[in-house]
């Protein structure tokens, strides 16, 4: 029995030592949110023994959590790099109309002036009224942000984008050469009700479903939205010091329970030897 009890501890090492590398590993990953490997001990008796004359049966793994804890924020200066202040996610669609959520905020424009992320997504607005104002949160109303480059004033002439701007709310705002600002609509916030329910997809971006909740959408600086800063990006929120002691701890555990597993198989020898 101690040998099997040993080797469930072996096999959770193992999947501790895992979590802890790919933690390591995504260090300098944008926006990543680093994970921790929860474990349980097995137990089981009969109706006629206590629970003072029987042994646990080993360990298992619970389940992997991810730590949605704030990154440390890294300045670009670049427009279209934005990074949260908050427990707020961006929301992203993918050309067949996917829908997904993220905190890698490395946007830019692509050949046909759309904002996209890192995967080609793109950011996804909530419709606004001519003077910037939010008209709608609802998810029917979600758009796709195109900046042009150019507009047509009431005298017939063309006139050039001068600048792009995105405030702590996340209005996006064009302005032209003539100094005529264009409101292009407010960057869609997520909040979910559970954080940890969400299912990864890779680069930094998230999935929806049962266990998280539905999506509630808003604008920057409002409830748990969090505020939108441009100019910065999220670095990951992995502590290289802390994940080392974490994995040197492992480590330990992982050799402890091989030579309890080596004791174990040599007791079993030497009870073998005697019989013959």
């Amino acid at each position: 029995m101690s040998f099997y009890i040993s080797l469930s501890g072996l096999k959770a090492a193992q999947s501790d030592l895992t979590t802890i590398s790919n933690n390591v590993a995504n260090v300098s990953s944008t926006a990543f949110k680093k994970s921790r490997a929860a474990f349980g001990d097995i137990f089981s008796s009969s109706a006629l023994q206590t629970s003072g004359t029987v042994a646990g049966q080993g360990v298992r793994l619970n389940g992997l959590t991810q730590q949605f804890t704030q990154g440390t924020l890294e300045t670009t200066d670049k427009t279209l790099d934005l990074a949260i202040t908050g427990e707020g996610f961006f929301t992203v669609a993918t050309e067949s109309g996917q829908i997904g959520y993220t905190r890698n905020g490395a946007f830019s424009l692509n050949e046909d002036r759309y904002i996209v992320d890192t995967t080609g997504s793109r950011i996804q607005a909530l419709p606004v009224d001519a003077s910037g104002t939010v008209t709608s949160t609802a998810a029917a109303d979600l758009t796709d942000v195109q900046v042009p480059t150019s507009y047509t004033n009431a005298a017939g002439e063309v006139v050039d984008l001068s600048s792009l701007g995105i405030s702590k709310t996340g209005l996006i705002t064009a302005t032209f050469a003539d100094g005529t600002t264009q409101p292009l609509g407010s960057v869609a916030l997520a909040s979910f009700p559970s954080q940890e329910g969400l299912r990864q997809s890779g680069d930094a971006h998230w999935e929806a479903n049962n266990d998280s909740g539905g999506a509630v959408y808003g604008t920057g600086a409002s409830g748990l939205f969090g505020t939108i800063q441009s100019g910065a990006l999220e670095r990951s929120n992995v502590d290289i010091t802390e994940e080392l002691v974490a994995l040197i701890s492992a480590q330990r555990n992982f050799q402890a329970n091989a030579k309890a597993i080596e004791s174990a198989s040599t007791m079993t020898q030497a009870i073998v030897n005697l019989r013959t």
